[in-house]
């Protein structure tokens, strides 16, 4: 069930009236019940590997308290706080292993035995990768860490945990939450709030209008270009790419923000996911701007226990590395993932390395780096840096990515941005001046974002009247630009692949 399908619209009004009007008591169960409901509509046997990892971190949170109340010394108490912790950590990271590298590994394997002569082989199971799966398994795995570490309280009420882990609006591509946010205020149900509604409603709209009518419509240009790239060689690929890389933020900021907006409605806050991050002027600020819920998940419950940057310059830029590597790897089971991860990673150091020299150069010439000009010049090289690492998170394989990038470096038609020969790639001159239109919004609502304006509070200020036609304004435009898939299909989110 996609939020942008008509099941979704149905569905999400009756669990509202169902939640505001039952008893306090019932309004945890209803909510579970909606959420395993919600993901079973996928595929439901995999609710399965929901309830066991929501099992498995669950006891492991009873098991850390135990430990920490137990009267033993303190190394033994240790020990067994550790042997918990791995055992969560191991077992939901088999489950994740199994479904989702499985496949990625036998490929690996049977590669070097092919290239070292042995005969030997390994059949993949190919299993059908369960939706939302990295998503649920980091948010139940942070529990787990944030109990260890006594930053949160362990969750005695099993109702109440398994719907920390299963939470439907952002079940399936987060923002990944943790427990000392989400299950604090799962515990406490909230009353039915207009403020809470309006919010809600302006955050899900805003949602719709990046998923429907930009990332859908984008989707038209860069499926033409990356499905056939043969034929749309040079240029045609880096504009294909600084398309993807508008798609891809429009989808997944997408989701996330109605995700926010349906929780809202139901008086619950979700972290931010996105602080628009092409208006960074750094690779540094752009991972701090980016799919906020995941980089800071790997900040806290990698980098750090790693060592982050206490332990010296090399070992920090090490676990920079060994951060982007795995984050890679997160994103997708694929050498091309793996190769993205460690561009980023490598960007992220050498930009590093680079900040002294910059800030001597700049010093040098007089740059205010401060000052409008040279962000600018800081945002487009980023953007353009970016660009070129976005090649390998959409090209189909590293055969694939290389062909890619040579065409790029040998093809010489750069012509083709003036002459009208982006019109033929899945967009026609009407349907591509209203993309770029509509991301000439998205570029507003973001220098807005970026300056601390919040839009939908300028909005929630004004009298009931404009606020009732900006919402039916916004629904017209959804409904009258927004791209709903072949024969009219909801199309599903990119990050559900993840």
């Amino acid at each position: 069930m996609l939020f942008n399908s008509v099941e979704f619209i149905i569905f999400f009004p009756i669990v509202l009236a169902v939640y505001f009007i039952i008893p306090e008591k019932f309004k945890s169960i209803w909510l579970l019940i909606a959420s395993y409901f919600y993901y079973m509509c996928w595929n439901a046997k995999y609710i399965l590997l929901i309830l066991a990892s929501t099992l498995i971190t669950y006891a492991s949170g009873l098991l850390l308290e135990k430990s920490d109340n137990a009267d033993v010394d303190e190394s033994i108490r240790k020990k067994r706080k550790n042997l918990v912790v791995a055992v969560s950590f191991l077992s939901n990271i088999s489950l994740l292993f199994i479904y989702k590298y499985l496949d990625f590994t036998c490929e690996v394997i049977n590669w070097i035995t092919l290239h070292t002569g042995i005969s030997f082989n390994i059949q993949a199971p190919h299993l059908l990768l369960p939706v939302g799966i990295s998503f649920y398994t980091f948010q139940a795995l942070s529990y787990t860490m944030d109990v260890y570490r006594k930053e949160t309280n362990a969750e005695n009420n099993f109702i109440q945990y398994a719907l920390f882990v299963s939470f439907f609006p952002q079940l399936v591509a987060g923002p990944i939450e943790r427990s000392k946010n989400l299950l604090r205020q799962l515990a406490v149900h909230a009353k039915f709030s207009f403020e809470d509604l309006r919010e809600g409603v302006l955050l899900m709209l805003w949602g719709y209008f990046l998923k429907l009518v930009l990332a859908d419509r984008i989707a038209l240009l860069v499926d033409t270009v990356y499905g056939d790239y043969t034929n749309y060689p040079g240029w045609y690929v880096p504009v294909a790419t600084m398309f993807f890389m508008v798609q891809l933020y429009c989808d997944f900021a997408g989701y996330s923000t109605i995700a926010i907006g349906a929780a809202k409605i139901l008086g619950i806050s979700l972290m931010e996911n996105f602080n628009a991050p092409y208006m960074s002027s750094s690779v540094e600020e752009f991972w701090r701007r980016w799919h906020i819920s995941l980089t800071t998940w790997f900040r806290d419950y990698l980098y750090f226990p790693l060592g982050g940057s206490r332990k010296g310059t090399l070992r920090k830029y090490i676990n920079i590395m060994i951060v982007f590597v795995v984050s890679g790897l997160w994103h997708g089971a694929s050498v091309t993932y793996v190769v993205w991860g460690a561009l980023n990673g490598a960007l992220r150091v050498i930009g590093d390395i680079l900040k002294p020299f910059r800030k001597a150069v700049a010093g040098h010439l007089h740059i205010d780096t401060d000052k409008l000009g040279a962000k600018v010049i800081g945002t487009i090289v980023t953007f353009m840096l970016l660009t070129f690492v976005f090649i390998f998170m959409r090209a189909s394989t590293m055969a694939d990515a290389v062909a890619i990038i040579k065409q790029v470096f040998t093809v010489n038609n750069f012509w083709i941005l003036f002459d009208g020969s982006l019109f033929e790639c899945g967009l026609d001159k009407n349907g591509f001046l209203l993309l770029l239109s509509m991301i000439a919004v998205l570029v507003v609502a973001d220098l807005c974002k970026y300056r601390g304006i919040v839009i939908r509070n300028i909005i929630l200020r004004q009298e009931r009247w404009f606020r009732c036609l900006f919402i039916a304004i916004a629904i017209l435009v959804i409904m009258t630009f927004g791209i709903y898939g072949p024969v009219y299909g909801s199309s599903a989110f990119i990050y559900f692949q993840f």
